[in-house]
């Protein structure tokens, strides 16, 4: 009972002085599993052993710390815009950006130091690191890691490490030392150093898809983008990870893999929750863009690309010439000449609903302003009252970007693009009309069955496990900024049978989700319009059958949960509301115009509902 309530005592010291270090901030702490979290209002720190040892305590107090110092320096709107989305980047980029903000407290408190040192001594006691050129992304992102923090904070190595850290040190000075030395520099600017950090991650040469700071397609310059106009808070959408488990996630526990209650930092017991399909709403630390867990996943189940040189980004108008681009807008025309009266009754009346939204308010009961007819009896019977005037007000309407993310594979080939091609054209003008910018992308494959991809994969002796192989094409059809006159011709592509191949649908979504993370409206909503289940039978043939399937599942939770992207899903034909948590299916194709008006509709409405419960 007496270590009980020492190991109770412990544990709300070390909570209080978590919050402490965090600047005040009023987290709940638990203690549960292996790993570190740290959510917008909570915080789970591992758990402590019954008979904790010296080293154990204070590796604990150093996973507070860590998580303190994540609070209290790491923004996650800055993380957010400029992190990449790919996996080993990814990885690379959070390990720098760790490296950062514990490099910020140690410089100034010794005590934080010893105790950072102490939880890093356990995380690395019976793990090592493979030398140079035969290292992964995830080796790659503990080098830079250490490395940062030997340089930012003058720190060593663990000692068991000190050897192959001789071999890496050359190794990434050879390649990246200036850039070492600027990010040194930069340590108190976290823009600065995410950027810093991309231009790591490329001189690396880590083959990771992703360098410097070319993101998406240069042509709508999102990267020029301010997000200072996002006013989510700046938690919203993110659950940031910290501590001992983040980067790799190779021996890592989330709550719920861990089968262990936790405890609270009074000492109570708490029910760990369990996640459905390998996922729950609060994922470990080392979850990542594609709501990949890997402490929950085997290494067969991580989702891979084998190779990203072959895919593209490209605009609509440069997948064909002119003339045949001129002719396919003339057939879509015809096209909409048959349901363009129905899918246009259904937008005039969600554009009757957006600019009811800015509709003007009135002020009443002033001391100024123009006489109030309704109280002019006032003015007789109360003369010395002054209360009798009006002033009309704007109402606030949230800058919006909706993106139509479209489908562009071969079933959808025949009345179901066509469909959805004349949708998306009519919503774009009335959206224009409304003040919302709209931005309507497509998705597919460069080939059928694999592609060089697949070329280079054979080539390569068909190593097991290659993950996606194939190409991915992803099409701009109308960037945010292009006003709909420019972009109407490119709409006619989709009617092109060439086009129309495979669909990846969980990068796609990624890639998306990126471009409207770039974006610095208020409010930014994402329609995904699909007939059913990623399918691309290259890369099916050599992984398991629900390999992009799970994928998909992953990136969907990711972006539901965390992500201040608002997601809505249209299924042709096939039933989509078992992967997106907001979405209809449609058996008609007749019924899309609607479908699409009508979503955005009650999703309007609901914002609109939202703003008068917090008025009243």
């Amino acid at each position: 009972m007496a270590d009980f309530d020492r190991d109770s005592q412990f544990l709300k010291s070390n909570a209080a002085a978590m919050r402490a270090l965090a600047g005040g901030k009023d987290h709940q702490v638990t203690y549960a599993g292996t790993d570190t979290h740290v959510g917008k209002t909570d915080v789970r720190l591992p758990a402590l052993p019954p008979t904790a040892t010296a080293a154990q305590r204070a590796s604990l107090r150093g996973a507070a710390d860590g998580a303190a110092l994540w609070l209290a320096h790491h923004n996650p709107k800055t993380h957010q815009k400029h992190c990449p989305s790919l996996d080993g980047a990814k990885a690379i980029f959070e390990a720098a950006e760790r490296a950062r903000v514990e490099a910020l407290g140690a410089r100034h408190m010794k005590g934080v130091g010893k105790n950072l040192e102490a939880a890093l001594n356990q995380r690395y006691e019976n793990r090592q690191i493979d030398a140079p050129g035969s290292a992964d992304e995830a080796g790659v992102a503990e080098v830079v890691r250490l490395l940062l923090r030997e340089r930012l904070s003058g720190a060593e190595p663990p000692k068991n490490l000190s050897m192959v850290m001789d071999l890496w040190r050359p190794w990434v000075q050879s390649r990246a030392g200036d850039l070492l030395e600027q990010l040194g520099e930069s340590l108190d600017d976290q823009a600065q150093f995410g950027e810093l950090s991309r231009r790591l991650i490329g001189a690396l040469e880590t083959d990771l898809g992703e360098s410097g700071s070319d993101q998406d397609d240069a042509s709508d310059n999102d990267d020029d983008q301010d997000d200072g106009g996002d006013n989510q808070n700046e938690q919203d959408g993110e659950q940031s990870a910290v501590g001992e488990d983040q980067s790799d996630g190779d021996d890592s526990q989330s709550m719920d893999d861990a089968g262990d209650a936790g405890v609270s930092e009074d000492g109570e017991m708490m029910e760990a929750d369990g996640a459905d399909d390998g996922m729950a709403d609060g994922e470990s630390p080392n979850s990542d863009m594609t709501g990949k867990n890997a402490s929950n996943t085997s290494d067969k189940e991580v989702y891979r690309v084998f190779d990203t040189k072959f895919d593209e980004i490209i605009a609509a108008a440069d997948l064909c010439d002119p003339e045949e681009l001129d002719r396919l807008r003339v057939m879509l025309d015809r096209h909409m000449e048959n349901v363009a009266s129905i899918v246009g009754k259904l937008a005039n009346r969600l554009q009757r609903k957006l600019m009811a939204h800015q509709n003007r308010s009135w002020d009443f009961d002033l001391e100024e302003g123009i006489l109030d007819a309704a109280k002019l009896h006032r003015v007789v019977t109360q003369p010395l009252s002054a209360l009798s005037y009006k002033q009309e007000q704007d109402t606030k309407f949230r800058d919006t970007v909706v993106t139509l993310l479209l489908d562009n594979s071969g079933s959808m080939r025949g009345r179901p693009i066509t469909i959805a091609a004349v949708t998306a054209d009519i919503l774009a003008r009335t959206l224009e009309r409304c003040g919302v910018k709209v931005e309507i992308l497509g998705f597919t494959t460069r080939a059928w069955k694999g592609g060089q991809s697949r070329e280079l994969w054979q080539q390569a002796g068909k190593p097991a496990m290659p993950g996606r192989l194939n190409d991915l094409r992803h099409i701009i059809y109308k960037p945010a900024d292009a006003p709909w006159r420019r972009a109407r011709k490119s709409l006619g592509l989709m009617l092109r049978e060439g086009i129309l191949k495979e669909n990846i649908d969980g990068e796609a979504l990624l890639w998306a989700h990126d471009r409207l993370l770039a974006r610095n409206e208020d409010r930014r909503i994402m329609m995904v319009i699909s007939d059913g289940a990623p399918v691309d039978d290259s890369t099916l043939s050599v992984n398991s059958g629900s390999y992009l399937e799970r994928h998909l599942r992953e990136v969907i939770s990711y972006i539901e949960a965390r992500s201040p992207v608002e997601l809505l899903a249209i299924g042709i034909g096939h039933d989509v509301t078992r992967y997106y948590r907001r979405a209809v299916t449609i058996t008609d194709v007749e019924q899309l115009g609607g479908a699409v008006v009508g979503q955005l509709t009650d999703l309007f409405d609901e914002d609109a509902n939202k703003q008068r419960r917090r008025v009243a």
